[in-house]
């Protein structure tokens, strides 16, 4: 079963009920929803929903891809399919494609997102893709296993980074506080 209107608006529901200072960033997100904008299609240019994975390794070091499109080290992460049931799967499923690590070598820490980002996406002509705002959910998991095989239609390396590495001070935080 497809990811629901309900399940999105849930999920940024109990997010805000953890983090109600997020509430301004997150209102275009609720207005898209009000309005029947379908945030599962990759194809609503106004935003749409994408899962997003940050991945510890034992020693609190983060996976970063380095994405092909976009030629920008990135956290593991992307579009919603048909087939996934919910965000925190179809983030795991990203990070399973994208880094070529099995999903049973992978353990999420938490069921809710521990950041919810919305950030422009330039205009892509090859996929006949107009400028966009991405809905990332991000999901916090820990592994044992290094990177295996990428996805090098999307992915042209991947790197363990310090915690401090990452640029967005908020998710920085968070992924501290429950890495702890």
């Amino acid at each position: 079963m497809a990811i629901t209107e309900a399940h999105i608006r849930t999920t940024l529901t109990a997010y805000l009920d953890e983090h109600p200072d997020e509430k301004p960033e997150l209102a275009q997100a609720f207005e898209l929803l009000d309005t029947g904008a379908d945030l599962t299609s990759r194809k609503e240019f106004r935003g749409h929903a994408t899962a997003g994975a940050i991945l510890a390794d034992p020693v609190g070091r983060i996976l970063h891809i380095h994405h092909l499109a976009l030629d920008k080290w990135l956290l593991p992460g992307g579009h919603l399919e048909p087939a996934d049931d919910a965000l925190l799967e179809a983030a795991l499923r990203e990070l399973t494609e994208e880094t070529g690590i099995p999903a049973d070598a992978v353990t999420a820490v938490g069921h809710r997102p521990v950041h919810i980002d919305i950030h422009p996406i330039p205009a892509n002509e090859a996929k006949g893709e107009a400028a966009h705002q991405h809905i990332d959910f991000r999901f916090l998991f820990r592994t044992t296993t290094d990177i295996g095989q990428l996805q090098t239609e999307e992915v042209t390396d991947a790197s363990w980074r310090l915690l401090d590495t990452l640029s967005d001070e908020r998710l920085r935080h968070r992924a501290a506080d429950a890495l702890c």
